[in-house]
């Protein structure tokens, strides 16, 4: 969730959407941003405050203000004419949500399921670092629903972390990797390749520790250096160097190989699973364009056919909620012209997901010269699916604005 808000149509007081689109046909999910971190990394953009960044509003306070929207958030839904739907998927993400109690997180799933009925078997997430949990919060998190942990290992190189201002010890990822599994919880591993000064050596050390673990579901996304972070500041200085783009391709291709030799699919460009039951469903449905209500300060939303985003700073949003007013800070009404431009640039990132009859018929026309260059998987093709090959994945921008031009 990067830390910059789009410019768009102020959002009213009253939360208020007109459907453009049929909220019923779509799965429904929760994102909850928990915007908590005890240090702030170098190359993040997200919006995230340390305490000493938290004037105005105080940590332990944040799930009643998250509870306050969501059960506002049912309120405006029923009231815009957007029919209930249980909820199919619930992802915390931060920040670190696991800064706050186990039992402050349950909480917030408990309104969740409340307000409007969580699914059996539906995907419950939570993001964690390997230093922000232990034994207990997550026996805590698995009676209380959750069922899938994603830690933010990124590593396991001292050197390549210390880049990333990253604190914990890479040692300690294996302990809470077993931990989560001895509370029947799946276990995602996220990596970062690309940081500055990171070798293939480096790479191949940290994708060889994280499969040690033996982790149900791995993403791995190549770093960007964002500008207005401490680390795009150090990069422009010439204090660190920028990351190499042959370097992280080959990066990227030495993750598939690995990662598929140990019995691991892609099925989005960044994201492999051990197995299909594996994949991160919440994800999916960001890529797949379904509805979705983010609920915290800077959380983006997505219902009926408009999108919104919360304020950012903590405090401001608290302020909204405590008098029940919209936490958003602007929103737009998606065209057809956006919806569908959007449906192509997810969808083509996940393996089969787009049809090629979705296409325009000048796009459909483009699938045959890139299967001929190597981008797109000409058996997938004739199956009617676009399925990118591993060159595809690696220009994977290219092929988009190839099917939409």
């Amino acid at each position: 969730m990067p830390s910059a808000l789009p410019i768009a149509d102020p959002a009213p007081a009253d939360g208020l959407i007109t459907p453009v689109s049929d909220a019923g046909a779509v799965p429904f999910g929760v994102y909850v941003h928990v915007p908590f971190c005890r240090v702030r990394c170098g190359y993040c953009d997200f919006n995230t405050y340390t305490a000493s960044e938290l004037r105005g509003v105080r940590r332990d306070d944040y799930a009643g203000h998250a509870v306050r929207e969501i059960e506002w958030a049912a309120q405006v839904l029923d009231r815009s004419g957007v029919p209930r739907r249980p909820v199919s998927t619930v992802f915390f993400g931060g920040g670190t949500p696991t800064m706050l109690p186990a039992s402050d997180l349950v909480m917030i799933l408990r309104a969740i399921d409340d307000t409007w009925g969580i699914l059996p078997g539906a995907e419950v997430t939570t993001e964690a670092n390997p230093d922000s949990v232990d034994a207990s919060s997550l026996e805590v998190l698995r009676a209380g629903g959750f069922n899938r942990v994603s830690y933010g290992m990124q590593s396991a190189v001292p050197q390549v972390l210390a880049t990333l201002d990253r604190t914990h010890d890479p040692s300690r990822v294996p302990l809470v990797v077993d931990l989560a599994k001895q509370q029947g919880l799946d276990v995602s591993l996220d990596l970062i390749y690309s940081t500055p000064g990171e070798t293939l050596d480096d790479w191949r050390t940290s994708l060889d520790a994280a499969l040690a673990c033996e982790p149900d579901h791995v993403s791995a996304y190549s770093l960007i250096v964002e500008d207005g972070t401490a680390m795009g500041r150090m990069v422009a200085r010439g204090e660190l160097p920028a990351p190499d783009d042959d370097l992280a391709a080959d990066m990227y291709e030495l993750a598939d190989r690995v990662l598929g030799d140990a019995g691991y699919s892609w099925y989005e460009v960044s994201n492999w699973a051990r197995g299909e039951q594996h994949a991160s469903r919440h994800n999916l449905s960001y890529w797949k364009g379904h509805d979705w209500w983010g609920v915290g300060p800077g959380a983006h939303s997505a219902v009926a056919g408009t999108r919104w985003w919360n304020v950012k700073h903590p405090a401001a949003y608290a302020n909204r909620v405590l008098q029940d007013e919209s936490p958003a800070a602007g929103r737009e009404a998606l065209d057809d012209e956006t919806r569908y431009v959007e449906r192509v640039l997810l969808a083509a990132r996940v393996r089969g997901e787009l049809a090629t009859t979705e296409l325009r018929q000048e796009a459909r026309g483009r699938v045959a010269d890139l299967i001929a260059r190597g981008l797109v998987d000409g058996s997938a093709a004739v199956r009617g699916r676009i399925e990118l090959t591993l060159q595809g994945r690696l220009l994977a921008d290219a092929v988009v604005r190839e099917l939409l031009d």
